[in-house]
């Protein structure tokens, strides 16, 4: 059954088009993870899809009775009463309905009529059916799962966090359960905890999901179809976020193998017309004249790229620390009354990749306050190694003066740097021609996490702490981040919930929880490997995967025959040359010879003459041939 469908959709901001002839179906109970580069229109589109937002054109189809709901990116409630009674008012019907049962039933101690019994057995009947007498326990559910304490959830919402107004948000959302789910990054402010808790609620939702996620494991969970919003268009891929990297990639692929055969003839074409044109005959000239018209009339296919807009990031330490980087003895912390945490110690050493976890509310980023010197511990103390350098990536991105522009927020802190090559640096973080005249306060946040990356970069630090440093960034971005932290040469420690970047990057786990630090060697699933007491047998790696010295006696006796093979042709070519030019010789005699009156008035030279002409025209032939296949090989 189709639940929705688009065709031909279009929308645009003045002159800028933003979606082109999007065309989609989505059957009822599909899982779509809607994904796309930050600005390529996602949010447009679902706003669109639930009416909020206008089209330019196109046509939209819902199927008919069916609710939807929609979960904002930024959810910011500023309500008086509780958590627990704002998710109540989902079930305001079937409240009333249990008002009515109620009277109904102090009417029974009075009436014993057949009517008065049966209005009550009807009402009751439908109770049962709207599972009203699990309403409470299934909102302790969601609040719970979603990381709420019993006290959190009947305190007012305005007393509560960003993150947790956001929470209350989806709770609400999910308690409705709408036939129709848009769900707009759905796993901010989420804990590792209530990330694998709204998993498993989605996995089994029994309704239709479209969502928009940079959370690479979470779409791997859940969705079952992918939709890339790219230049404009609508791609969509079955299966989940590893299918649609794999797909997308085989695309990429078969490409690039179109694009680099296109290039290598290319090459050799333009190689051939110039040799042609260097030997200066006229044969030759002839031939390159006839290869350029080929090649002018070719169809040239354009580079392909994987993902089309990344910056590019290369992080290097400025100085080199010592092997010992930092230790950590007993730290404690105490907020009035409050422990934070206490106990906490742990060793970090030169090239340590180290993600810090834990539920939220922990002490992490408290934790990092105290390593940079911005808070003082109650206990313990901090011992640093030689020459070590801290560098901060705030997930708030308060390090960032938002009256500057993009220019003056980098030239400011690297005035060494000419103003030239600043640009050029804001290039390749994707801010180009006007972009770098922005206020940092009007950008978005992931062009205010490239900014602060681009910072971060440019400075000296060789042991960075990156607070949440995929959380403003899109898909493609996180990649890019990916790959710069796992070949920065210095040392890194990094709080976050995103399990796909933790996986990919991590050389230990840290959980950090109030009794103090357990550390776990290995990446993500080794920890959670180690948490769930699996003892699974890791396959050993080959500690040298170089060349042996055979392989390597080999490669030098294949390079010694290209060597050899290369010189014969040189010199094959060179007799070649030589070949030609004495049967061009020869044949300019015969023609001439023909012009001679012993030969052109004798019947029998003449046709002897004309028979040798021929038969030299065509080893002329047979030798040009030879050489053009001979110069494809050089």
């Amino acid at each position: 059954m189709i639940a929705l469908s688009c065709t031909g959709l279009n929308k645009a901001f003045g002159i800028e088009p933003l979606l082109e002839d999007i065309s989609f179906t989505i059957n009822a109970k599909d899982k779509i993870g809607l994904i796309g580069v930050n600005g390529a229109g996602k949010t447009t589109l679902m706003k669109i899809l639930m009416g909020i937002e206008s089209k330019d054109s196109g046509d939209l189809f819902f199927a008919k009775d069916l609710t939807v709901g929609y979960l904002e990116q930024n959810t910011n409630l500023d309500y008086t009463h509780s958590a627990f009674d704002y998710c109540e008012e989902v079930f305001a019907e079937v409240y009333a309905l249990e008002l009515k049962m109620r009277a109904l039933e102090q009417k029974m101690h009075e009436d014993h009529s057949k009517e008065t019994m049966n209005a009550y057995s009807i009402l009751q009947e439908t109770f049962e059916k709207l599972d009203g007498y699990s309403i409470s326990s299934r909102i302790r559910g969601v609040l719970t799962g979603l990381g709420f304490t019993e006290e959190e959830t009947v305190r007012p919402i305005n007393q509560l966090s960003g993150g947790q107004k956001s929470r209350v948000g989806v709770a609400r959302l999910l308690l409705k359960r709408p036939d129709i789910l848009f769900l707009d990054e759905p796993t901010n402010h989420l804990d590792i905890a209530a990330i694998k808790w709204l998993e498993g609620f989605l996995k089994d939702y029994p309704g239709t999901l479209i969502m928009i996620s940079h959370d690479r494991y979470f779409l791997d969970q859940i969705v079952t179809r992918v939709f890339e919003i790219e230049d404009c268009e609508l791609t969509a891929y079955n299966g989940n976020y590893s299918d649609f990297i794999k797909q997308k990639k085989a695309a990429y692929e078969a490409e690039l193998k179109k694009f680099e055969s296109q290039q290598r003839e290319l090459n050799k074409q333009e190689t051939l017309i110039r040799k042609f044109k260097e030997r200066g005959t006229e044969k030759l000239a002839k031939r390159a004249k006839s290869r350029e018209k080929r090649l002018a009339h070719m169809e040239i296919i354009e580079q392909p790229k994987l993902f089309k807009a990344h910056f590019k990031i290369d992080l290097k330490s400025g100085y080199k620390s010592g092997k010992d980087v930092l230790a950590v003895k007993t730290l404690g912390k105490t907020y009035g009354s409050k422990e934070v945490f206490h106990d906490v110690s742990f060793e970090v050493y030169k090239g340590d990749r180290i993600g810090l976890i834990g539920p939220n509310g922990v002490g992490k980023t408290t934790l990092f306050k105290i390593l940079l010197g911005e808070l003082k511990p109650d206990l313990g103390e901090l011992v640093w190694g030689h020459h070590v350098v801290p560098g901060y990536y705030d997930q708030e991105l308060n390090n960032l003066n938002l009256d500057n522009t993009v220019l003056e927020e980098i030239h400011d802190d690297n005035p060494k740097l000419s103003l030239t090559e600043v640009r050029n640096l804001l290039g390749a973080f994707l801010f180009t021609g006007d972009d770098i005249e922005k206020r940092i306060g009007m950008l978005s946040g992931g062009e205010r996490g490239r900014v602060s990356l681009l910072k971060l970069m440019l400075s000296t630090s060789n042991l960075l702490f990156l607070d949440e440093p995929t959380n403003h960034l899109d898909l493609y971005a996180k990649e890019t981040l990916e790959e710069a932290l796992i070949n920065y040469d210095g040392t890194l420690i990094t709080i976050s919930h995103d399990r796909y970047f933790l996986n990919k990057i991590c050389t230990k786990v840290f959980e950090l929880s109030p009794e103090g630090i357990e550390v776990f060697w290995g990446n993500y699933d080794y920890y959670q490997q180690k948490k769930i007491e699996q003892e699974a047998p890791v396959a050993d790696v080959p500690a040298d995967s170089g060349l042996t010295k055979t392989k390597q006696k080999e490669l030098q006796r294949k390079e010694k025959e290209q060597k050899a093979e290369v010189k014969r042709q040189k010199t094959a070519l060179s007799d070649l040359e030589k070949a030609i030019a004495t049967s061009e010789e020869a044949l300019h005699a015969l023609e001439m010879a023909l012009c001679e009156p012993e030969v052109y008035s004798d019947p029998i030279k003449s046709q002897e003459t004309q028979q040798a002409i021929s038969k030299q025209k065509l080893q002329i032939e047979r030798l040009y041939s030879e050489l053009d296949e001979l110069l494809e090989l050089l």
